[in-house]
């Protein structure tokens, strides 16, 4: 079953929108996302910010910034 993952945020004062589809593969849809997120700030030379993480149509933004918090 795949999921499709919206990743709003800010890089160097612009909004961006990143949106893909992924397999869950037996996992939860906020490690996807927070997955796709690291992805989305190693590509990048400047820092970013998340602003909001949107799964399937469902604002899972509290969930991912936990897991991001959790690995610092």
């Amino acid at each position: 079953m795949n999921i499709l993952i919206q990743v709003f945020y800010t890089s160097n004062e612009n909004s961006v929108l990143r949106r893909g589809s992924y397999p869950l593969k037996n996992r939860q849809p906020e490690e996807v996302a927070y997955e796709f997120w690291k992805w989305i700030k190693k590509e990048h030379p400047y820092p970013c910010e998340l602003e909001k993480v949107i799964a399937n149509g469902e604002d899972i933004t509290q969930l991912v910034m936990k897991l991001e918090k959790a690995a610092h």
